[in-house]
């Protein structure tokens, strides 16, 4: 990686990509400072020294990049953006005329792309809201104590719009700056600014742990991270790039004159085919209802009322001793979401690849099996099957801070969690993620220019 890295800075082309790729996340880091216009600045400043647990919060954090504990023009980051483009995906084959333009190729898949901007700009309007309640639970005086003139009516319309226009504003903008960098950088642009803010928050992290005042508890919390973080490392690299082969036969072709014998080849299907989605899909439904919620809050006291104050404290209290029974639904809920979506989301993606029908037309069949319905058969018997590994893997790293939290408590450490909320498992597995897709694009570019000096010589 490190010979990549150098020998990639001594050519001019890759030297301005990387350099252009680290400018546009310095300048979204930037951005990630800037608070939202309207925000009360002392409350800013209370809210982004408690760090209580919240995990929904948490997650916005993650996915803008750390700029939610900031309260800031970009708190939503690529969020909506995420959230539109996962509903388009599923709406594809249900929807005919999406999946008539998938197949057109490059000038249909811009249109879906367009499509899913045009759903992200409500969908950020309607996060905005729900997040700004959500933030407000999160302090002692609510949503007044932290944005002062924020609500709908008529002396408020005009600060709440601003307000809103610039968080919107803020989204567009994160994702135009990933877009720029999937483009002119190096790697995918949404991912490396989620990476970007992921990697960000550990060093304060880290300073976490060493403010412990019992001795005990901070070195068992520095040794428990240590060997999280090396054991959770390797675990994700085995099972994200762990893959089962399908053997796959060629007949022999003639094409005009030419006879081409018949070929072996294999099917990769990979342990952990939908990566991170399942993680965010849970975490979109545990955090949606609580948005949702939060915008019928209206403080009268009524059974509404109540049951949506309820739905939307839903995970914001990371408390076992206190809230046992609500720790406990939240994480259970939590993993049961994860295995599922995991589940779902390969089926979908197995099934839009098609590879049976793409098989047979190309004259490939697997040996032993019938081509066909016989085929699809074998297929997803296979998916089913390794995807089970998957599944139970991404569901016990998205619930180890509840499981570290659980553990603390029967050990009678406290603050031994803090351990895996350095960087949480989902965020490792973003980070392993991107550093491994970002590598293998940088060597492809270094190989490609290899050849093309080869051929010029």
């Amino acid at each position: 990686m490190i010979e990549s890295v150098r020998a990639a800075f001594t050519l001019p082309d890759l030297r301005r990509r990387i350099l252009y790729t680290i400018g546009m996340l310095i300048i979204y880091r930037l951005l990630a400072n800037i608070p939202v216009p309207g925000v009360d600045l002392q409350a800013w400043l209370l809210f982004t020294s408690q760090r209580t647990g919240n995990s929904v919060v948490d997650f916005l954090d993650l996915l803008s990049g750390g700029a939610v504990s900031n309260f800031s023009v970009m708190a939503m980051g690529v969020y909506p953006y995420i959230t539109a483009s996962i509903i388009i995906q599923l709406l594809t084959p249900i929807i005919p005329q999406f999946e008539e333009l998938q197949s057109e190729g490059e000038s249909g898949r811009n249109k879906l792309n367009r499509y899913t901007y045009y759903l992200t700009v409500p969908l950020a309007f309607l996060q905005a809201i729900g997040q700004i309640r959500l933030v407000g639970i999160s302090l002692a005086g609510g949503v007044e104590s932290i944005m002062p003139n924020f609500g709908f009516g008529a002396a408020q319309l005009l600060p709440t719009l601003t307000t809103l226009i610039a968080m919107v504003g803020g989204t567009m903008f994160a994702i135009w700056i990933g877009e720029r960098i999937t483009e002119e950088g190096v790697g995918q642009g949404i991912s490396l600014i989620i990476f970007g803010g992921i990697v960000s928050g550990i060093i304060p992290s880290l300073a976490q742990m060493f403010t412990l005042e019992d001795a005990t508890a901070r070195i068992f919390s520095i040794a428990t991270f240590l060997i999280y973080l090396v054991v959770t490392v390797l675990v994700i690299v085995i099972i994200q790039e762990g893959q089962r082969r399908i053997a796959v036969q060629y007949g022999r072709r003639v094409r005009g004159r030419k006879i081409y014998q018949g070929q072996s080849t294999y099917i990769p299907l990979k342990v952990n085919t939908a990566g991170m989605i399942p993680i965010i899909f849970a975490q979109s439904i545990l955090t949606f209802f609580p948005l949702i919620a939060g915008l019928f809050i209206s403080g009268s006291g009524g059974f509404v009322d109540r049951v949506a104050t309820a739905v939307s404290q839903f995970g914001t209290t990371q408390d076992v001793t206190t809230a046992p029974f609500a720790f406990g639904a939240y994480w259970i809920l939590y993993f049961l979401l994860v295995v599922g979506f995991t589940f779902f989301y390969t089926d979908v993606m197995i099934r839009q690849q098609n590879l049976p029908e793409t098989l047979q037309r190309q004259g490939g069949f697997i040996p032993g099996i019938r081509p066909g319905k016989r085929t699809e058969n074998y297929l997803m018997s296979v998916v089913r099957r390794i995807t089970l590994v998957g599944a139970l893997f991404l569901g016990l790293i998205a619930v180890l801070p509840g499981i570290m939290a659980l553990v603390a408590v029967v050990l009678r450490i406290p603050g031994l969690e803090r351990s895996v909320l350095v960087i949480s498992g989902s965020g490792l597995i973003i980070v392993v993620g991107v550093v491994i897709d970002t590598m293998r694009q940088l060597e492809a570019q270094l190989l490609m220019r290899h050849y093309e000096g080869f051929i010029k010589s």
